[in-house]
């Protein structure tokens, strides 16, 4: 009979030691099993949708996606209080990892990051000091910094420089597959302007202020260019056309380095209750990534929520008035060209 206990109790541990297989749709709370392209997700056509969400677009200040040309490092950026950093996920053995922060982020303030077309340079806005400046808080030292690739991990991030930056504020790097870097400097007056600057024998050149195209509206910044520099995507406010606040316009490049008029993007990607002004494309030119902070379909519906309980559930679901990453088929873009 004693013998008989026992080995009913050792089976007991045994099962309560096995470990519970993750579920494939996260409904026990474990982080989904996710396989295939962008986080497994059905991609979209022209119509915009949230991308991932309750997985990178969660209820939390979400913008700024970067991927590695392989389609298996996905980074973004996250806001949350005084913080902001850049979130990190992966495919490992065939499964999209759960996102974390990443091994280079979480210390100082980092945002916008930005992958060279091969694969070799991580670029991204951070406050680090450089060696012998102080450490402070909040949005100081606004550089330009850069990360080489080591094997199957990046480098440790270094300033990029005079004479991309400089004593003024610098902010949101893209690169074309040339390496020549777009980026946007502030102004004494606290307005932004779009320069770029050509990379020649591994040299960045002394950045130049591009015209009123690009540098178009009142204000401008965080302006994305493509891998062949055939447009610009230009989050500006202050013009006519406007649909509120600020808009997405795209800006195409013609072969003699001449740019067309601003176009704005439309009802489809801009509203004029949505804040927008961070847009990149997949590596493979697929589709548009942007973020926004358009509200939910439902938003104006009565509320059926009525403990605590269920107001939190809500709040840690894109929709609900913070920043979120919306995806498109890139084909919208190409239907403005003049």
């Amino acid at each position: 009979m004693l013998q008989k206990l026992c080995v009913c109790l050792l089976c007991l541990v045994l099962v309560a030691c096995t470990p519970i297989p993750p579920s494939e749709d996260g409904a026990d709370g474990a982080f989904p099993v996710l396989r295939g392209p962008y986080l497994g997700q059905k991609v979209p056509g022209m119509e915009p949708v949230v991308f991932a969400p309750g997985i990178v677009s969660t209820g939390l200040a979400t913008r700024d996606v970067a991927m590695t040309p392989d389609g298996e490092e996905l980074y973004f950026s996250v806001t949350m209080g005084g913080r902001t950093m850049i979130m990190v996920t992966r495919v490992e053995d065939g499964v999209w990892r759960e996102p974390e922060v990443a091994p280079f982020s979480g210390r100082y303030l980092d945002i916008e990051p930005s992958i060279s077309a091969d694969g070799r340079r991580f670029f991204f806005l951070s406050t680090r000091p450089k060696p012998g400046q102080e450490e402070k808080s909040g949005w100081v030292y606004q550089d330009i910094w850069v990360m080489d690739r080591e094997g199957d991990r990046w480098g440790e991030p270094h300033n990029l420089g005079p004479p991309v930056n400089s004593e003024s504020p610098e902010y949101f790097p893209s690169v074309t597959a040339d390496g020549t870097l777009y980026f946007t400097r502030e102004g004494e007056d606290h307005v932004s302007a779009t320069y770029r600057s050509r990379l020649v024998d591994g040299v960045y050149e002394e950045p130049e202020l591009l015209g009123p195209e690009v540098n178009c509206g009142t204000n401008r910044f965080n302006v994305y260019v493509s891998s062949d520099e055939a447009f610009v995507i230009v989050p500006a406010m202050g013009r006519e056309d406007s649909l509120g606040g600020v808009d997405y316009y795209v800006v195409f490049r013609s072969e003699d380095d001449t740019w067309s008029e601003p176009i704005n993007m439309g009802g489809a990607i801009n509203q004029p209750e949505g804040r927008e002004w961070s847009a990149s494309l997949s590596p493979d030119g697929e589709y548009l990534f942007f973020m926004t902070s358009r509200v939910g379909s439902d938003a104006g519906l009565p509320l059926t929520a009525r403990s605590i309980s269920d107001l939190l559930e809500i709040s840690t679901q894109p929709g609900q008035g913070s920043s979120d990453i919306w995806w498109v088929s890139a084909e919208i873009i190409e239907q403005l060209r003049p």
